[in-house]
């Protein structure tokens, strides 16, 4: 496990790999590895402690012959894990970063606002969470920048990786990627190893997760209900359907996100313009310094007329602006 970490994994990483590549047996032996390992440790960098929270707690119980087969298995993919890019120091590398202070209010307030859009049944009540909360998001992060500004400016950006998962992992990834850069942010996408890694201020990588998680929840939920009007419709081609309305889904949310995120910055005027350009400037540089060589990925053509059409209706109904508020004055005097 040491050995992962010095070659740039984190806890969530290799349990996304093991989960991916073996079995559930597996990812349980894998906890208590990582459990154990990072015991060693007064204090852990920043997100480990979370990741490490969200370990299973279970032991695998099973004979002797099958546990000592898995925990080879599981050996030979841990010794196989190639050398990635850090996000983050290492436990016992010295420098850590500033300790975690708990989650802001303002990101609980949007991590409530998209929990309620994913439960409810009702499209039109998840639209309007679902777009008061890009709002909230893009208010926070201008906020923060603000706040950074008027500092010393020792804040740097840092990074944090997110899983993209198969199938249809081109189209989740292109989400991720316009979710990121309408949040001030870099992803980077690694095929191979599934994730990508997104590149930012702190309390912009926060508001990506968040963001790429519900939408992509919603998405999903939004193609599957798509999905089975075509099939009532007699259809059968469905994967082409899929992969056509994920793509047009997360292009124009790309579109949409970016309009919402200027929107909110405008109402700031001209002075916010210096302190954006000074962290997109950061941002840009350490995401250079991370990955100095990056290729372009072609993406396969889209096939389907109806999923493009259905992807971007979901789309549109994911961002559309909640009512505005009304405006409140006092009673008339009789």
């Amino acid at each position: 496990m040491r050995r992962a970490w010095d070659r740039g994994w984190q806890p969530a990483d290799v349990v996304r790999i093991v989960r991916r590549d073996l079995d559930e047996p597996h990812v349980r032996i894998l906890s208590g590895l990582i459990r154990d390992e990072l015991g060693r440790y007064e204090r852990l960098p920043a997100r480990w402690q979370g990741q490490l929270d969200e370990l299973p707690d279970e032991a695998w119980r099973a004979d002797r012959f099958s546990y000592a087969t898995a925990v080879l298995e599981l050996y030979r993919l841990l010794l196989a894990l190639p050398a990635i890019e850090p996000a983050g120091p290492a436990p016992g590398a010295g420098v850590l970063g500033p300790p975690v202070h708990g989650e802001p209010k303002m990101l609980g307030r949007i991590r409530a606002l998209l929990a309620k859009a994913e439960a409810t049944g009702f499209p039109e009540e998840a639209e309007a969470l679902s777009a008061k909360a890009q709002e909230l998001m893009a208010r926070h992060s201008v906020d923060e920048a603000l706040l950074a500004g008027r500092g010393p400016g020792d804040e740097v950006p840092g990074a944090c990786r997110i899983g993209v998962d198969a199938p249809y992992e081109t189209a989740k990834a292109i989400l991720l990627d316009a979710v990121a850069s309408a949040n001030h942010c870099r992803a980077v996408w690694n095929a191979e190893l599934g994730f990508s890694t997104v590149v930012g201020f702190e309390a912009d990588l926060e508001a990506v997760e968040l963001l790429y998680t519900s939408l992509l929840v919603q998405g999903t939920a939004a193609m599957t209900k798509a999905e089975a009007a075509q099939r009532a419709g007699g259809r059968k081609r469905t994967k082409t359907f899929r992969q056509s309305f994920l793509l047009a889904y997360a292009g124009r949310l790309g579109d949409l996100l970016a309009a919402t995120a200027r929107d909110v910055e405008a109402e700031f005027g001209s002075s916010l313009l210096p302190v954006l350009a000074t962290r997109a400037v950061a941002v840009a540089g350490r995401a250079e310094e991370m990955f100095p060589r990056t290729v372009s990925t072609r993406v396969r053509g889209v096939f389907d007329e109806s999923g493009w059409r259905d992807g971007r209706a979901a789309a549109d109904r994911a961002h559309r602006a909640s009512p505005q508020p009304r405006e409140l004055r006092p009673p008339a005097h009789p």
